[in-house]
């Protein structure tokens, strides 16, 4: 099991590495766009720190091919004191172990060149991700009792009209994307005063804030309730259907001991993984979702980082969406273990 663990670390770090070097080296060939500051030694100040990271080239008066694409050109000073700066790009290589030797040395992925320039890229993702993970906790602890009760009740109801009725609707609710479902609320709460239509302010009254929550957590959670409903139903309707379950029951145990003691915990064994996976990804937001009701969360930095051409921030959000997702490969993988016994990762035949 540990030499499982320590191949899959590897495994995800050697992943991680690659997919976030192409994904640089491919945001290094488009155009830079230039840097946008009220003054002139302001845009010089961030220019400046581009050089020291390893990113630009300066020269004064003299303009230069050598160096590169010529990115900008700054002007201080009047009359003889005049100097005229020349901003080069360095080629893609040597900008890509600059960053490298940034990110491994001191943890540095850069500044903001567009949403908030000069501000350190991983101070901003930090800065929004708090409102992602409140809305994505509160909508998991709703929607896993509340899908997995669903399932179990359709799992006895088995052949009913009333287990007739909610496949249909579970077929429907998961068929609509979430964009489509958000989209009808928002429209909805024009017409009802106590619901925003948006995420509001922070000068707004905590009331308003708190029903801010409503839309994007009835959105992020329906789609797992019926998803989960429909995944327990299907697990503890074969289990109720084995054999083991029925010596169960011709030892003695009634049907309700026979459900909590054996049918319910072993038809867990597929779920839970996708439980712990779902807590895992509470990190990583909703792009569609954020934007549309405008929630400052980590969702809407990428846009909002790919709006502004912002390839820092843009690389920044990337690796942690990255990260985020070999993660939840890893735990998925390794709670198989935990939940059933039986389960040996890595073992040789």
């Amino acid at each position: 099991m540990t030499k499982y663990v320590i191949k899959r670390i590897l495994l995800a770090f050697f992943t991680c590495f690659i997919v976030l070097s192409l994904t640089y080296i491919l945001l290094c060939l488009l155009k830079v766009e230039k840097v946008f500051l009220p003054s002139q030694g302001q845009v010089f100040a961030y220019y400046m720190d581009q050089v020291k990271r390893g990113f630009l080239v300066v020269t004064e008066n003299i303009p230069s091919n050598k160096y590169g694409n010529l990115l900008d050109t700054i002007t201080l000073g009047e009359g003889a004191n005049k100097t005229i700066y020349y901003f080069y790009q360095k080629p893609v290589f040597d900008r890509y172990i600059s960053w490298l030797g940034s990110i491994f040395t001191k943890w540095d992925w850069g500044t903001s060149s567009g949403f908030e320039v000069g501000r350190d890229t991983l101070d901003i993702l930090l800065s929004r991700l708090p409102t992602t993970m409140t809305l994505n906790i509160i909508s998991v602890l709703i929607s896993v009792p509340l899908g997995i009760g669903y399932g179990v009740i359709l799992a006895l109801k088995k052949g009913s009209v009333f287990d007739n009725v909610s496949q249909v609707i579970i077929m429907i609710m998961i068929s609509i994307p979430g964009f489509v479902l958000i989209s009808y609320l928002i429209m909805l709460s024009y017409n009802v005063d106590w619901l925003p239509s948006y995420w509001p302010q922070a000068t707004d009254p905590t009331s308003r804030k708190v029903a801010a929550y409503i839309i994007p957590v009835t959105v992020l959670s329906l789609g797992s309730i019926f998803g989960y409903a429909r995944f327990v139903r299907a697990e503890l309707c074969e289990v109720l259907e084995s054999e083991y379950l029925l010596l169960a029951r011709t030892k003695g145990l009634t049907r309700r001991q026979a459900i909590l003691r054996h049918a319910f915990r072993n038809s867990m064994v597929p779920v839970l993984p996708s439980v712990v996976s779902e807590f895992v990804g509470i990190l990583g937001g909703s792009m569609i979702l954020e934007n549309l009701y405008q929630i400052p969360g980590v969702g809407q930095l990428y846009m909002a980082a790919f709006n502004h051409k912002d390839y820092s921030l843009l690389m920044t959000d990337m690796a942690f969406y990255t990260i985020i997702g070999l993660l939840a490969g890893i735990i998925v993988d390794l709670s198989y273990g935990f939940i059933d016994p039986r389960i040996r990762m890595g073992a040789k035949k």
